[in-house]
């Protein structure tokens, strides 16, 4: 398993000018992400009265009363009020998600995630290694603790050519990915409470307003030295091995 790790790792890459002053940051543009999202806004305006009108054509349709409602106001005002709609909701979505999203700042003695309204950052001593999981950004120290999980709209590529500028190791996959065990309730060898918390989590992770709980039951389970990841509706754990 070593000699596996080792060669998805290789060697960490040496820095080409290691000064502790260069700082190399990368973002997703918050002005991108808000007229994105006023677009498809704007977009689903338009279409939405064409939608109306096309089900009120059908013998039976979804939403039928909703339908006459919405085609009984006259044009131009019906079609200019569903795209004012579109456009305030796009820009509500645009700027939640322009907040939620992740920059990374990097440089040869520590990197910093920023997201929300905090950021977390790790010493070089405190990093082993960085990997895409799906659409997320992973960390592991060097015991293979799962030090941050965060999801990332950066470009992949630009993103490992930072941190191996920078002196910090990336990997195409987790070093750890045949360690996971699938998890069922009552899975034997987990530590005591991390069978009730990952029954919580799969409750919580149902419903998209509970993202936040099933976020910090995971940090829970971290605690208890249970690295946790998803694959659709599943969870998988592994265990850190703790001197």
């Amino acid at each position: 398993m070593e000699e596996a790790r080792k060669v998805r790792l290789g060697k960490r890459p040496v820095p080409s000018t290691p000064t502790d002053d260069q700082t190399t940051q990368l973002a997703e543009s918050a002005w991108a992400i808000v007229l994105f999202c006023v677009a498809c806004g704007a977009v689903g305006g338009v279409l939405l009265p064409l939608l109306a009108r096309w089900l009120l054509t059908l013998p039976w349709a979804p939403l039928e009363g909703p339908a006459e409602l919405l085609t009984s106001v006259p044009e131009p005002a019906l079609t200019l009020g569903t795209i004012t709609v579109g456009v305030l909701g796009g820009l509500l979505l645009g700027f939640t998600a322009a907040h939620e999203s992740l920059s990374v700042r990097v440089r040869d003695t520590h990197v910093t995630l920023a997201f929300r309204d905090g950021s977390q950052e790790f010493t070089r001593e405190e990093i082993s290694v960085f990997f895409r999981d799906g659409k997320q950004l992973v960390l592991l120290g060097p015991d293979g603790m799962e030090l941050a999980r965060e999801h990332c709209g950066l470009p992949w590529r630009r993103l490992a050519d930072a941190l191996a500028e920078h002196g910090h190791a990336w990997a195409e996959e987790d070093p750890y990915r045949a360690e996971f065990r699938r998890w069922v309730p009552g899975t034997p060898g987990l530590p005591e409470g991390a069978d009730a918390l990952l029954r919580a989590r799969a409750q919580a992770r149902k419903h998209e307003d509970d993202a936040k709980d099933a976020r910090e039951l995971r940090g829970e389970l971290l605690r208890l030295g249970v690295v946790v990841r998803d694959e659709e509706k599943r969870q998988y754990w592994r265990l850190v091995r703790r001197d």
